[in-house]
């Protein structure tokens, strides 16, 4: 029986990320969320006025066993620019952050180990916030597989798809296959 691991991200808009990792073989389940606020159970509009300290974040459940950790983690600097301090792209505000929300001591050394390799790497001083998951609400269930549900909606098909686009492109050995 394998046991599966959490992890939460933010990078960005959660229809994104969620986006991409519908993708990637191992994520067994996904919620896009809002954490790290002071607000209690705190609703998209809330959030969006930039008032309650949240993040927009996917919480991301995986097998181990198939996909790592770290290249989860990998997926996540590819996919949205770690270098923007509260944006990315048109989206703009602190619920817009770059951040790696560890659920576990061991996460911890492992998130912190990939962050300064990316650190190192980038010429741009890399903003991504590192700290235990706290203060996570599950997001409202209209955002939920949004685009899945929406491809063709104007956000989706111009900023959405390109994203996943440039995930398969990149990382084709990690896609989700039809059995899954």
């Amino acid at each position: 029986m394998n046991t599966l691991e959490r992890i939460t991200l933010a990078g960005g808009c959660f229809w994104c990320t969620e986006a991409v990792y519908e993708q990637v073989r191992g994520v067994q389940a996904l919620e896009s969320g809002y954490a790290m606020g002071h607000v209690k159970d705190p609703n998209y509009e809330q959030v969006c006025s930039g008032n309650t300290g949240h993040a927009e974040v996917l919480r991301i459940d995986f097998d181990p066993q198939q996909v790592s950790l770290r290249e989860l983690l990998e997926v996540f600097f590819v996919i949205h620019d770690p270098t923007t301090l509260n944006r990315q792209g048109a989206d703009v505000g602190t619920q817009y952050r770059s951040g790696i929300y560890f659920h576990t001591p061991e996460q911890e050394a492992q998130c912190r180990a990939v962050l300064d390799e990316v650190q190192q790497a980038n010429t741009g001083k890399v903003v991504t916030e590192l700290a235990p998951i706290r203060d996570y609400w599950p997001a409202e269930p209209y955002h939920q597989h949004y685009y899945a549900r929406h491809p063709d909606q104007g956000y989706c098909a111009f900023v959405v798809a390109g994203k996943v686009e440039k995930f398969r492109k990149t990382f084709a050995r990690l896609m989700r296959n039809d059995t899954e």
